[in-house]
């Protein structure tokens, strides 16, 4: 049954990689209007490959969607080629930070303009708005992006996606491989951002600590499937998920 009042709407999807190797089983979520929603569970729960489907990228990880569908504001877009999401509103940013490491910071940041055929002007006002998001940015906005830490390209990342002006931000594993400092940083700017301009936001996230603190509802994933969603603070105050689904220590 479609939720009426979703932005987005994944409707018991399933995936396979080769044709094979099952990686998705009838997972369904949802993604309210200003809403911060955040995808939990060990390496290898499906996370990726859920924010995958519905970027539709897994055909170029030789995967597909096998059933169920992904919808946003009800109209089915299970098959939508990625550049018309990006036009739509769903804006991508993949795990690893994935920055053209031969363009500066700042040219990364206006190939995010340029996925929405923004103006001259359109792309002046944007950086100006992402340097204020990011203030290193803005000092470093001539380094070669493969010079630049791991926080940096990460910025990087996350302000040329807010170039597109999405409407829903898809986050894969923003913290991995940065200091927590540089984590709460970029979370405080999402939290921000949701707070502020009502943008919502998809994470998913191994570091379940910072993202439950966040986001306003999560969803655990176990080999493939939804296990546990709710409330992010009840979660949060959950041992057993910390210890069954997470990995951690009771």
């Amino acid at each position: 049954m479609t939720d009426r009042n979703a932005l987005l709407e994944v409707a018991h999807l399933s995936a396979r990689y080769q044709r094979h190797i099952v990686a998705l089983e009838d997972i369904s979520l949802t993604v309210g209007e200003g809403e911060i929603v955040a995808l939990l569970g060990r390496n290898g729960a499906g996370k990726s490959t859920t924010l995958q489907a519905i970027s539709h990228l897994l055909p170029a990880r030789r995967g597909e969607v096998s059933a169920g569908r992904v919808l946003w504001r009800g109209a089915d877009i299970t098959a939508e080629a990625p550049h018309r999401l990006v036009k739509r509103g769903i804006v991508p940013v993949l795990e690893g930070r994935h920055c053209f490491v031969s363009l500066t910071l700042e040219e990364n940041l206006i190939a995010g303009a340029l996925a929405r055929s923004a103006s001259r002007a359109e792309i002046r006002q944007g950086l100006e708005e992402i340097y204020q998001i990011f203030p290193r940015l803005k000092d470093k906005r001539q380094l070669a992006a493969g010079l630049a830490s791991g926080g940096e390209q990460q910025m990087a990342a996350i302000g040329r996606a807010l170039m597109a002006k999405p409407q829903l931000l898809l986050l894969d594993e923003p913290s991995m491989g940065l200091a927590p400092l540089i984590v709460e940083e970029i979370f405080a700017v999402l939290t921000r951002l949701n707070q502020q301009q009502k943008l919502s936001i998809l994470v998913a996230e191994q570091n379940s600590t910072v993202a439950l603190r966040h986001a306003h509802r999560a969803y655990v994933l176990d080999t493939g499937s939804v296990a546990l969603s709710g409330d992010a603070q009840a979660l949060s105050q959950q041992e057993d998920v910390q210890r069954i689904y997470l990995g951690f220590a009771a």
